[in-house]
């Protein structure tokens, strides 16, 4: 369901901005929040079945937005969990793939991995033929150059537009994330030319200075120019969901942060971001 026009946005919240909670907890906090809708993490359904989970969702009026496996590259990535094989981590992504079909997600992340081009290609090609099987979109995330090298391939909106074009299926688009992108050049030239192709996306903003890559901000607490960012997504033809979507990390990946807003009460994180969100928001023709 698209956006009216004129019309306030539709805002998630990505489930990993909440970490300690639980799935049910997740729903019960955005749906009071006044959100629109999820994105589901594959790490908080546990071990399943997840009949009770979808049901969940569907009964709480809060629609599915960027839905991330628990696996979600080709090749290896650091910190997180998975096989080594990219042959092997392929698979757990199209088993995947056919459990977030439940939730009906917009789109599914899914990200190379820093390593051998044609071996992500290969893999990715799997994974859009299942996709397109499971009536799903995959979203391909490129991510931010500094200071996270290893995690892949792509560090442009041009970058994954490129290799959209190589995977060759119309069920593959890309992830926008602000973190990510805001700093690449030519960015606000490159959402006109690849808007179409924006299958997700994901709103936070950059501290300056940042202490790493799980330190993002709430937008509008950052240097991001998120009121532009949004401004130009909007012009770019994006009405889906703007998913909001936090690291901040409190020692989960090493670095406690004594900040740390996943340490913050759930649903004061969530309602903050909701009306961080929307601030930026009516900001954003003035930021053009």
């Amino acid at each position: 369901m698209s956006r009216e026009p004129g019309g306030l946005p539709r805002i998630s919240v990505s489930q990993v901005s909440t970490l300690a909670a639980g799935f049910a907890d997740d729903v019960r906090t955005y749906a009071a929040a006044g959100l629109d809708g999820m994105g589901v993490w594959e790490m908080k359904l546990g071990e399943g079945p997840d009949d009770d989970a979808v049901a969940l969702l569907r009964e709480s009026g809060l629609g599915s937005a960027t839905a991330v496996p628990t696996v979600p590259s080709i090749n290896p990535l650091p910190l997180l969990p998975g096989p080594e094989e990219p042959r092997d981590r392929t698979y757990e992504i199209l088993v995947s793939l056919n459990r977030l079909a439940a939730f009906d997600p917009t789109a599914v992340v899914c990200v190379t991995g820093r390593g051998d081009r044609a071996t992500a290609l290969r893999g990715l090609r799997e994974v859009a033929a299942e996709a397109e099987r499971l009536g799903l979109r995959i979203a391909l995330e490129p991510f931010q150059l500094e200071g996270i090298e290893s995690w892949s391939i792509l560090n442009t909106l041009g970058d994954a537009a490129g290799l959209v074009e190589e995977i060759g299926s119309p069920a593959v688009g890309i992830q926008f994330d602000v973190w990510h992108l805001w700093n690449t050049p030519d960015l606000f030239d490159e959402i006109e030319r690849y808007g179409a192709l924006i299958a997700g996306v994901h709103v936070n903003d950059w501290r300056q200075p940042t202490r790493g890559w799980a330190d993002r901000v709430l937008p509008g607490d950052g240097v991001a120019g998120v009121p532009a960012i949004l401004g130009a997504l909007e012009r770019a033809g994006w009405d889906g969901y703007y998913d909001i979507e936090v690291f901040s990390d409190n020692g989960t990946f090493g670095s406690a942060y004594p900040d740390s807003l996943w340490d913050v009460d759930g649903r004061e994180l969530v309602e903050r971001g909701r009306r961080q969100f929307l601030e930026c928001w009516e900001e954003r023709r003035v930021a053009a």
